[in-house]
């Protein structure tokens, strides 16, 4: 995979200054911008188009679930992981729904960190571990698009892909675990997107940890005909 370019919006200069000397000395990554608001975060991002944007939570002036919100029709090519030292399951939730990519506590070791955005990268669903519990509690689901199908009209492949992303595999291995191309998985993840009316692989497994879909996994690939 070419060189990650990443976006950092943080209105901690600090921090910000830490990230980026931290990131910039891992191959593969590099720092190629820096945002004390949402704003100028937003500006940033249009002209830089960064591979990674990474997102505080709460800031002054435009938080960032608005900019978060702003950024993903902005740049839909760009990943968006929230760095944040909220454990709470509505912020959790709220980002997962304006579409983030990834949700890492600010208190995690630096190896982390790392490992969490190289996995998004490369198509992993990037959540704390901490986390996990807080998407198996009860949740009401978002109102379904009137052109797209439930979850009772998922197809069995629909499922299964559903499972393993939950799991926490990328494109590339649920291809191989499923015996299909990349090309499908990606229409498969098009679909589950469209029929349940979610905005990220990250928000998708969230919805399949609440439906159990993560303790389907292990017969995942022994239902295949």
């Amino acid at each position: 995979m070419n060189e990650t370019r990443l976006l950092l919006i943080d209105d901690h200069k600090l921090l910000r200054r830490g990230l980026a000397e931290l990131l910039n000395a891992e191959d593969g990554l590099t720092v190629i911008g820096q945002a004390s608001s949402g704003q100028e975060g937003i500006e940033l991002a249009r002209q830089l188009a960064p591979d990674l944007i990474l997102l505080d939570l709460h800031m002054p002036g435009l938080s960032g679930l608005e900019t978060l919100a702003r950024l993903k029709p902005l740049v839909p090519d760009s990943l968006v992981v929230v760095l944040t030292a909220s454990d709470r399951q509505d912020d959790l939730l709220a980002a997962l729904r304006a579409g983030a990519d990834g949700y890492v506590l600010k208190d995690s070791e630096p190896e982390q960190l790392v490992g969490y955005l190289l996995g998004c990268r490369k198509g992993r669903v990037t959540l704390d571990p901490s986390l996990t519990g807080l998407l198996s509690i009860d949740t009401p689901p978002p109102p379904r698009r009137p052109e797209c199908d439930g979850e009772g009209e998922l197809t069995e492949r629909e499922r299964q892909t559903l499972a393993l992303i939950a799991a926490g595999l990328s494109n590339k291995l649920i291809a191989r675990e499923l015996g299909i191309s990349d090309g499908t998985v990606k229409v498969h993840v098009r679909h589950l997107l469209c029929k349940l009316n979610l905005h990220s692989r990250l928000e998708l497994a969230a919805w399949a940890h609440r439906g159990g879909f993560v303790e389907r996994r292990a017969g995942a690939a022994e239902s295949l005909s």
